[in-house]
């Protein structure tokens, strides 16, 4: 990660590249709108809405660069001014659904867009600009599935007005994407490439979709593709970056390379844009995927004296504080966000992090709230529930926390062994706590045993030499037995293969000989009561005696047995 960390000098090295050098035309304008030169695009549209204020779309182009920059109070107002142009601007009222889109107004982003396709006649543009401000509440490549399909639906409508419009065609291509329709989506890339073979856009686009395929190799040829196009297109560049950042994490044996690599794509996207505070948080955005916590910090910092411009400075700062353990510096940055940005900008994650925050803070019952409004937001981030778990656990609230480890392991694809294990843990402790309880109204439910079983048997199953899992089953089970002079010995088997598998890696760690001198206790005492086999149980005894002579009930044995034998 080091690498990384040099992008921050040349960041804070380079200067924007001044307005003189543009060109007036809308056309550069929007070109420079899809290379992600976005200070560059404005230049140009604001001097366009001067020297030809009479033309409507060059207020959308100007609008909707302030949208792809999340600005909608500054878009609306320019899209309006375009309506003020022209009434009937179809553009104009697709921008001001983007701005509802973006605020989480459905019924003003329906009401602007139905007007917008009304006025559309055989433009194809307004259908586009529907489309993709449907695809606008794009979350790690994912968009909910309502948003995708008006999306297309736009689209295809628009594609019906003109087939030939390729802007449509990887439109089309980039919602498919959202909803993994991969094979839709190369579909509409290809054609958009038929119709013009030096779309750069649609070969980054297909790269795309290797990428999230974790098919690296044809990322990377789809990007020099688009390189061999145009050198200068900077957002393959920043995809071939952020590919390589996602192969470095599934391959340990390519991550230095990758990472160096990825900052080396990432250093030539950086030159070929203005270098503005939007560019600079894009650049913060690549840090926190790459997990360089440390850069970031120090560039979320430097970007600080800028926050009053964009309050989403804040936002890294806690990110990264979190994670370079610097928690009230984190809780400060956090609570500043969340207080003082629009509540529409507020995301789950920013509430993850802000439970997270708190809980390292000691403000436990403020960060499982935190966390369980993360969740509340959005039901796909099941990952909160890990944090939910450990911190219910560490208060001993044994069956919340089971319930957290439950719904964590069911739903996130990350849970872990440990993760299982302490599910069954937090379902074997809170069973206990009724089991014990002095309140003589409550009963014990059995149920939990049953649960706290089967996660141990997960864990069993999947790490066969875990000698945990059994000692666990073994006392799970235990609780089974209803007459306690008449066992029936549901804990035996897991007794044993508990010895077998604790044995099995050489000698044991003094908590294990604890754990050793409980099974042999069990075994000897089965041994005595059950199989009144009273040279077995003393063998089992005396294993119990070697591993823990302490042990109460190896204690007990053995002055019973000695009593016996002066007796006698």
């Amino acid at each position: 990660m080091k690498m990384i960390s040099k992008i921050s000098k040349i960041v804070l090295a380079l200067s924007v590249v001044g307005s003189s050098a543009f060109a007036q035309s809308l056309a550069d304008a929007k070109k420079a709108i899809d290379a992600e030169q976005y200070q560059k695009a404005k230049t140009m549209l604001k001097n366009l809405t001067t020297t030809q204020a009479n033309k409507d779309e060059n207020f959308f182009y100007y609008g909707w660069v302030y949208v792809l920059q999340e600005y909608p109070d500054s878009a609306k107002a320019i899209f309006q001014k375009g309506i003020a142009v022209n009434p009937k601007s179809a553009l104009n009222y697709a921008g001001l659904g983007a701005v509802a889109v973006l605020d989480k107004d459905k019924a003003g982003a329906s009401t602007n867009f139905n007007q917008a396709l009304s006025l559309a006649g055989k433009d194809s543009k307004p259908y586009l600009y529907v489309g993709l401000s449907y695809l606008l509440n794009n979350v790690d490549g994912k968009v909910p599935a309502e948003d995708a399909n008006a999306a297309i639906a736009a689209l295809n409508k628009g594609k019906a007005v003109n087939a030939k419009d390729a802007e449509i065609l990887i439109a089309l291509g980039d919602a498919y994407r959202t909803q993994l329709k991969n094979t839709d989506a190369l579909s509409s890339y290809q054609a958009a490439l038929d119709i013009d073979p030096k779309l750069a856009h649609a070969k980054v686009a297909t790269g795309v979709i290797w990428k999230y395929a974790n098919n690296f190799e044809s990322s990377e040829t789809e990007y020099k593709a688009a390189l061999a196009i145009d050198p200068n297109y900077g957002p393959a560049y920043r995809e071939w970056a952020e590919t390589d950042v996602r192969w470095a994490f599934n391959d340990p044996r390519m991550a230095s390379a990758k990472i160096k690599e990825a900052t080396d794509q990432y250093k030539k996207y950086l030159s070929l844009t203005d270098l503005s505070l939007d560019s600079r948080l894009r650049y913060a955005d690549f840090l926190l995927l790459s997990g360089d916590y440390k850069t970031l910090q120090t560039e979320a910092q430097a970007l600080s004296k800028d926050a009053a411009n964009n309050l989403k400075v804040y936002r890294y700062l806690a990110y990264a504080a979190y994670e370079n353990k610097d928690y009230p510096a984190g809780l400060q940055a956090m609570n500043t966000w969340i207080t003082k940005a629009d509540p529409k900008r507020v995301i789950p994650r920013d509430y993850l992090y802000l439970g997270r925050l708190q809980i390292a803070s000691k403000q436990d019952s403020l960060g499982i709230a935190s966390l369980r409004k993360a969740a509340s937001i959005d039901t796909t981030q099941a990952d909160v529930y890990s944090d939910i778990g450990k911190t219910l656990f560490g208060q001993k609230k044994y069956l919340e926390a089971a319930e957290a480890y439950n719904t964590y392991t069911q739903k996130s694809r990350n849970a872990k062994l440990l993760d299982h294990f302490y599910e069954g843990l937090s379902y074997y402790y809170g069973f206990q706590d009724q089991y014990f309880s002095k309140d003589k109204s409550v009963k014990a439910d059995t149920s939990l045993l049953a649960k706290a079983d089967s996660a141990f048997s997960y864990v069993a199953q999947k790490s066969p030499t875990t000698p945990d899992s059994y000692v666990f089953r073994a006392r799970v089970n235990d609780y089974r037995e209803k007459d306690r002079n008449n066992i029936v010995g549901y804990a035996k088997p897991y007794y044993e293969k508990f010895i077998e598998v604790a044995l099995a890696k050489g000698a044991p760690a003094d908590k294990v000989k604890k754990d050793l001198a409980e099974a042999y206790v069990y075994l000897g005492t089965y041994a005595e009561f059950k199989d009144k086999d009273m040279a077995k149980a003393t063998d089992y005894f005396t294993k119990a005696r070697e591993m823990d002579p302490t042990n109460k009930q190896v204690v007990t044995f053995f002055s019973k047995k000695g009593g016996a034998a002066k007796g006698k």
